[in-house]
């Protein structure tokens, strides 16, 4: 059990609990798209609060938490993943306001089947026992109860379940991890590098006003080979290394970009 993991449940049988012994403090929480003005606050609350009628719909969330959470809060770390949680159940909430505006949305799903999302992109060929029966890849679990949820919430659910709320949450972790993924260190490296040969392109291009005589007499031998090997066969037969090589000879003015 992970943290972040740790207190979500304990949220969550918390706020049960309340739900069971003071129903009229529950309410207010509860997320309904066409009071969503009134209350702003449910967009987030909602999350915590769970069917009355059966504690099998809290009992199969915090299943679902327990089992993919830790995994995934140990891969993201705390914050990422409390983050994780938070914007897939957002994005539960509002892809409801788009699609079932009248409906009252409850529960945790949307911020778990985010959860379930990530374990998913991280461990995409992971067996996942359904009724700890039948062997299901974590990948082929995700595509198959989007499947059924797009099915469900456009049919009309019989059952009440929140549908939009979890295409929502499903919505909601990919766009996270997505964001995650761009905005990492590796990311960025990897973006600056695609992009320096582009640049070293665009300074050499200006090689005709290179001037030898600026280069130290160390270097001028290799800078007029150079030169003279642009004049003979262009460009394009320049190694790496001796673009890497010019570029440093190219005069600052032209250096600025266009």
């Amino acid at each position: 059990m992970t943290p972040w993991v740790m207190r979500l449940i304990i949220a969550n049988v918390a706020v049960y609990f309340v739900e069971m012994t003071m129903p009229r403090l529950i309410d207010p929480l509860v997320f309904v798209p066409a009071l969503v003005l009134m209350r702003p606050w449910s967009i987030v609350t909602y999350m915590f609060v769970h069917s009355p009628t059966s504690i099998m719909h809290i009992l199969f969330n915090m299943i679902g938490l327990y089992f993919f959470g830790p995994r995934v809060e140990m891969r993201l770390g705390g914050t990422r993943f409390a983050q994780l949680y938070f914007v897939s159940g957002v994005a539960g909430a509002l892809l409801s306001f788009l699609l079932a505006f009248n409906a009252a949305i409850v529960g945790a799903s949307a911020a778990v089947f985010g959860v379930m999302l990530a374990f998913a992109w991280y461990w995409p060929h992971e067996k996942i026992f359904i009724w700890g029966i039948l062997p299901v890849p974590a990948r082929m679990l995700v595509l198959i109860t989007t499947g059924l949820s797009l099915f469900s919430g456009f049919t009309g659910s019989a059952s009440g379940v929140a549908d939009f709320a979890h295409l929502g949450g499903y919505a909601g972790a990919f766009l996270f991890l997505k964001w995650m993924e761009r905005s990492s260190g590796a990311a960025k490296f990897k973006r600056a590098v695609q992009a320096a040969p582009r640049e070293a392109d665009r300074l050499i291009s200006n090689w005709k006003k290179v001037d030898p005589k600026t280069a130290h007499e160390v270097n001028r031998d290799e800078l007029n080979r150079i030169l003279d090997k642009i004049s003979a066969q262009g460009l394009e037969s320049l190694t790496p290394q001796e673009r890497t090589f010019l570029m440093h000879f190219v005069p600052p003015d032209d250096r600025k970009p266009m």
